[in-house]
């Protein structure tokens, strides 16, 4: 009987964690092919760092900084609505444990970036980019999105590691994130 009771509570405890696992919207949509999946591992960063940038170059050296303590980039795109909507409620259930550190709302598209405090003021452990929109904000300044781009309905982001706010405002103006401007004024 004493077994039973050991295995029933063994049982209820692991509950959580497999949600939890499940829970990963990154995983649960890796192989979809209704979305574009990009997972970038340590060891890419590690190589990008290593390329040999000008260090003598102030800003490329910060940037190089920058690409060394990410150790986690995981972004999911899809023009798909329902898996828009499931990374929504993703996005929400998330945010309880995450700080939001802003939203921009511009040309029907809706930007919100959230944060996990890191070692000080200026560095986070985690940053969560959610874009929903972006084919409304494409087709608002003119780009014919079918031919352009393809019909994007919603972007998410995660990077883990050692992040500088100081320097994320860079990353996400280079990779063309709407409302990634906004970062470098909010700071």
């Amino acid at each position: 009987m004493k077994n039973k009771i050991v295995i029933a509570v063994l049982a209820l405890m692991l509950v959580p964690l497999s949600g939890w696992a499940q829970s990963d919207i990154f995983e649960k949509y890796s192989d979809n092919t209704d979305v574009t999946y990009v997972s970038i591992k340590p060891k890419m960063f590690q190589m990008i760092a290593n390329m040999g940038i000008n260090v003598d170059d102030p800003e490329a050296e910060a940037y190089m900084d920058m690409v060394k303590s990410i150790t986690s980039f995981k972004t999911i795109v899809t023009a798909n609505k329902t898996i828009a909507g499931d990374i929504s409620k993703w996005v929400t259930s998330r945010s309880n444990t995450l700080e939001e550190l802003m939203e921009v709302k511009d040309e029907g598209t809706d930007v919100k970036f959230y944060v996990k405090e890191g070692k000080d003021a200026d560095h986070v452990k985690e940053l969560l980019i959610f874009v929903n929109g972006v084919d409304r904000m494409l087709k608002n300044q003119g780009v014919d999105v079918s031919k352009e781009t393809g019909e994007i309905e919603t972007i998410v982001v995660s990077l883990t590691g050692d992040i500088d706010l100081k320097q994320i405002s860079k990353l996400t103006d280079k990779m063309s994130i709407p409302g990634g401007k906004h970062l470098e004024k909010k700071h």
